[in-house]
C-alpha cells in the first residue's frame, strides 16, 4: 500500500542527481522569518509561495523587486541550489519556510550547518541539505567565480559536488535521510514500508490485551 492509496500524502520527488544554476547568499542566522515572513504564513497551501521567498530582502520599501538581491538577478533567478552560511533555517519551527525554497525552484541548499527544525522539515519535503566546513564552502564559491558557469551538480547517489573546473567535493548525509531521499519517501510511506510490523503487533496485542481490543471496537 502507499499513502496515496489511503489518501494521505503521497511519494516525494526522489533526489538523485541536481545540476542547476547556484546562488550565493553567505549570511549566517538565516531564519524563517527571513526564508517566509509571518504574512505569508495564512495558507497551508504548499504552491505559490516561491513570491514570498526572502521577500524583505527580495523587496524595497516601495514594494518594487530590489535589483542588488541575488535571487532578482539573472540567471540566479532560476537558481536550484542555494549556498548559505551558518546556522541557516534558524528562529521558528515554521514548514513554510522550505515550501517557500521549494516552490522558488531550490532543492538543495549548501551551508556548514542548520537548525535542527528546519533539517527536519527540509527532509519531510525532499529538499537535501549538505552540511560542509566552511572552508570547503569557500572552495566552491571560489570556483563559481572563476568559472564562467554558475552551475553545480549534486550527485546524491555518490555523493559529491561536481564544480565547474572538474574538481569534485564529497559530501556525507546521514544513511536514512540519503534512502529517503533517493526514493522519494515522505514520513508516511517510511511508516507503510514497516506495515507487516505493524500489523504483527497489533496481532499479537489483540492476543495478549483483548480487552484494549473490545473498548476500541466498541468506541468505534
Amino acid at each position: 500500500m502507499s499513502a496515496a492509496s489511503y489518501g494521505w500524502g503521497g511519494a516525494l520527488d526522489k533526489f538523485t542527481r541536481l545540476q542547476g544554476v547556484a546562488a550565493v547568499l553567505p549570511l549566517t542566522n538565516i531564519d524563517t522569518d527571513q526564508i517566509i515572513p509571518k504574512q505569508f504564513l495564512t495558507t497551508l497551501e504548499r504552491t505559490g509561495l516561491g513570491k514570498g521567498l526572502f521577500y524583505e530582502m527580495r523587496t524595497t520599501e516601495s514594494g518594487t523587486p530590489n535589483p542588488d538581491f541575488v535571487l532578482n538577478r539573472a540567471p540566479f533567478d532560476q537558481a536550484r541550489i542555494l549556498i548559505g552560511g551558518e546556522n541557516f533555517g534558524c528562529g521558528s519551527s515554521r514548514e513554510h519556510a522550505v515550501w517557500a525554497l521549494q516552490d522558488f525552484g531550490i532543492r538543495c541548499v549548501i551551508a556548514p550547518g542548520y537548525a535542527g527544525i528546519f533539517h527536519n522539515n527540509a527532509l519531510k519535503n525532499g529538499v537535501l541539505l549538505i552540511a560542509l566546513p566552511q572552508s570547503e564552502i569557500d572552495r566552491i564559491v571560489e570556483a563559481l567565480a572563476r568559472s564562467n558557469s554558475c552551475e553545480l551538480a549534486v550527485d546524491l547517489v555518490d555523493e559529491r559536488i561536481a564544480l565547474p573546473d572538474g574538481t569534485t567535493v564529497p559530501f556525507k548525509v546521514d544513511a536514512g535521510a540519503r534512502a529517503r531521499l533517493l526514493e522519494g519517501l515522505d514520513d508516511i510511506e517510511v511508516t507503510l514500508r514497516q506495515s507487516s510490523t505493524v500489523e504483527e503487533y497489533q496481532q499479537r496485542s489483540r492476543q495478549t490485551f483483548p480487552w484494549l481490543w473490545q473498548r476500541s471496537a466498541s468506541a468505534g
